[in-house]
């Protein structure tokens, strides 16, 4: 609502540059302006981090069965990566049109009624109450572990430790791994009450919360490996606009592709993909699988890319195009088509194969955390993506302003690497990794 206020009411924006001469004098922005936009910006931000994710995990809250929440987060991803179409084409394109004003309205309509329909089905939804910060549980079990950290947990017995009621709960007792975290739960004098009973403190936790943070800590490392996945897919997004910006986009003799919108290829991609993998590939792989299978992909998409950009430089020197940066280079960017839909294939296998995986495994304590855990390797991956792409501006000469004089194949043929090295990482921790009910059947 905020930003089409914005972009309706002239008075919230800096007036249009204007022409003296031969060069164009443009107003600077008030602080009010400013307050104004950082604000309608941080709000947007505030509402993506709380409903993006938060949604996946409360619609895979209505299924009991993993594999109906595995098709919800499939179908949920197929709805997102169409709605971000729609967003890259009929929306850009009225507010490059049409107006500002306007698309930011049409977005404003659209969210409106996003939650007229959520609020319609409340009384139809199953929800999970909130138990308190499950942040705060894994902080009493550090505080508890170190204050606790000379008491012998080797040689306790599994009554030495406290459950919270003073039974065995799901038959959760402590476990060898992590075995220095066990004295959090381990019950001394000091932690007696004056009824001689017991409770839960800063200096004594149950054992099902020293467990659900070692759950946390045997999965970290797999939710690691998303991060390198992440940041080339961050690089080679900007590197194929850079591409099409030199290349021949037309499609027909008055029709050119904008450079920005080569992005739908990859959203387009994911969406049928999602389609294909629901539907004839889901039952047949488990999480650990689909996130493999999309490692691989994204490499052999990394290496065809690599292999079009030399093509494309072999194009430039052949036509003498390395110190004329103004000039299209005569190869069709629909090449780019290609890496860009394998990409999107990619991901249509890894995002809700870790998803998944992590809603299923996490504990279920943080299971609203488990959904929203993507959207920050994501975030990390993108932001280490900016990072490594002004290192390597900074060390070579693979990326000068003019790409045609510089190397992008190399830059291309180095996330490679990455995501060979990273893929290596990942089979070792997918092959020390267990799925809860393993460790259940181990138990038992």
């Amino acid at each position: 609502m905020m930003l089409t206020i914005i972009a309706a009411i002239p008075s919230l924006r800096p007036s249009a540059c204007a022409a003296i001469g031969s060069s164009l004098t443009c107003q600077t922005p008030s602080k009010f302006q400013y307050s104004i936009l950082y604000t309608a910006l941080s709000l947007a931000s505030l509402g993506l981090g709380g409903t993006r994710f938060t949604i996946a995990t409360m619609g895979a809250d209505q299924f009991d069965k993993p594999h109906d929440q595995g098709v919800f987060f499939n179908w949920y991803f197929l709805a997102l990566y169409v709605a971000n179409v729609i967003s890259f084409t009929a929306i850009i394109y009225i507010q490059d049109n049409v107006g500002w004003g306007l698309g930011f309205g049409i977005c404003f309509v659209a969210n409106a009624i996003g939650l007229l329909v959520f609020l319609l089905g409340k009384r139809f939804y199953k929800q999970v109450k909130p138990k308190g910060s499950p942040f705060v549980c894994i902080a009493r079990v550090l505080v508890a572990a170190i204050w606790k950290r000379k008491a012998s947990a080797a040689t306790s017995r599994d009554t030495d430790y406290y459950y919270g009621d003073g039974i065995l709960v799901d038959n959760t007792v402590p476990t060898k791994s992590f075995r220095f975290l066990n004295c959090a739960a381990l019950k001394t004098e000091t932690d007696k009450q004056f009824d001689g009973s017991y409770a839960k403190s800063w200096k004594l936790c149950t054992v099902k919360e020293v467990e659900d943070l070692k759950t946390l800590m045997k999965i970290m490392p797999l939710w690691s490996t998303g991060i390198f996945l992440s940041t080339p897919i961050g690089i080679t997004s900007s590197l194929f606009i850079l591409q099409a910006l030199t290349m021949d986009r037309h499609l027909g003799p008055h029709f050119a592709i904008p450079a920005g919108s080569f992005l739908v290829f990859n959203l387009l991609a994911t969406a049928i993909s999602i389609l294909i993998v629901d539907r004839f590939v889901l039952s047949k792989l488990t999480p650990l699988q689909r996130i493999g299978i999309g490692h691989v992909i994204n490499i052999v998409a990394l290496i065809g890319s690599a292999l079009i950009e030399r093509r494309r430089l072999g194009v430039v020197k052949a036509h003498n195009l390395m110190n004329q940066p103004g000039l299209v280079v005569p190869m069709s960017a629909l090449w780019l088509v290609i890496p860009l839909s394998v990409v999107g294939i990619g991901e249509a296998f890894h995002f809700p194969g870790q998803v998944s995986l992590f809603y299923e495994e996490f504990p279920k304590s943080l299971k609203s955390t488990s959904t929203a855990m993507i959207s920050l390797l994501i975030g990390i991956g993108y932001y280490l993506s900016t990072a490594i792409t002004d290192l390597v501006d900074k060390t070579t000469g693979w990326l000068p302003n003019d790409i045609n004089q510089g190397r992008l194949d190399n830059v291309v043929w180095m996330l490679a690497v990455v995501g060979v090295v990273n893929f290596m990482y990942y089979l070792i921790c997918a092959k020390f990794f267990m799925y809860q009910n393993q460790i259940v059947g181990l138990k038992n």
